[in-house]
């Protein structure tokens, strides 16, 4: 890549990612592109942006390998905007800043791996409920054994995601990790969902569990633990991103704060949980909230009873 003229130091990646992405819109636009509002119209409409501005921002981005676009429609065409593998590296950019302005701006400086029901943090997962994961939030997924790419949801039933921000095995805990208010039981939760899994096969709902940590991490505790559903891997945090999920940073790690998501087949989230204060009873409320909908949603089809096979 060229270097800018403008740049104060020629040398610094940080000026030179700053010529890219250093613009307020810019930055707004990949979060809400990494968020599902692939279309011109829906960007502006989230985002409250002049069209010409938006225009502008986006053919910066195409021009820097960030975004690129292609045709959904003809006569007129019409484009969708993607991230490329460029745009996708600033994720965990995105998702640090956001943990940054969590804590340092809307919060008080506290480290913790919890919010309170007032703050920020819990608005926005509570405003999750009725809108839709976006598609192609692929993972790698460990499950009986091996770990493979798979989808965040199961797709053909109502799936509960619950996030957590890491287990102790087989890699221990960093050094003050149970003095961060909310870290302590991730094993504890992972066994409760595993207890409880065949009530939530019988109901008909799929399971995932969801962490930063490291694939092959997740692989070996789900096998000593014998976890019937797959632990899916954000270490990439693209589902933070796109999501908007409240994390935090420890021991050098950007960890997903505890949550529950029930999400319908359309990939609609109908039920949000955060913060967990209470782990057994948070489980219970998941199967309550997944039954529920079920119970209302007559056009899916009944479940087969090989659903234990995942």
């Amino acid at each position: 890549m060229p270097r800018e003229s403008w740049s104060p130091d020629a040398d610094c990646g940080i000026a030179h990612a700053l010529g890219v992405v250093g613009d307020w819109w810019t930055l707004l636009i990949v979060r809400d592109v990494a968020r599902g509002y692939d279309r011109f119209d829906a960007l502006a409409t989230e985002l409250r942006i002049s069209r010409r501005v938006l225009t502008e921002r986006l053919a910066h981005l195409q021009e820097r390998g960030v975004v690129t676009r292609e045709p959904y429609q003809q006569a007129p065409v019409r484009y969708r905007y993607r991230l490329t593998d460029r745009g996708r590296a600033l994720l965990p950019v995105l998702v640090t800043l956001q943990d940054w302005g969590d804590r340092w701006v809307l919060g008080d400086g506290e480290l913790t791996g919890t919010a309170d029901d007032d703050e920020p943090q819990a608005h926005r997962v509570r405003e999750l409920i009725g809108t839709r994961i976006p598609d192609g939030l692929r993972l790698p997924a460990s499950h009986d054994g091996r770990t493979e790419p798979a989808d965040l949801l199961a797709g053909d039933r109502p799936t509960v995601v619950f996030a957590y921000p890491g287990t102790s095995r087989p890699s221990p805990m960093p050094d003050g990790w149970y003095d961060i208010a909310g870290t302590a039981g991730c094993t504890l939760e992972n066994r409760l969902f595993r207890d409880r899994y065949p009530d939530f096969v019988d109901a008909g709902v799929a399971v995932r569990g969801l962490s930063g940590q490291r694939p092959d991490e997740q692989r070996v505790f789900a096998a000593a633990e014998a976890v019937p559903f797959p632990l899916l891997s954000d270490e990439a945090l693209t589902v933070a991103a796109a999501l908007r999920l409240p994390v935090f940073r420890a021991a050098d790690a950007v960890r997903i704060k505890r949550l529950i998501l029930v999400v319908a087949p359309d990939r609609t989230i109908t039920a949000a949980r955060f913060p967990i204060t209470d782990i057994p009873e948070a489980v219970d409320w998941s199967l309550t909230e997944a039954r529920r909908f079920r119970s209302s949603s007559s056009g899916y089809a009944e479940v087969s009873a090989d659903l234990r096979r995942v």
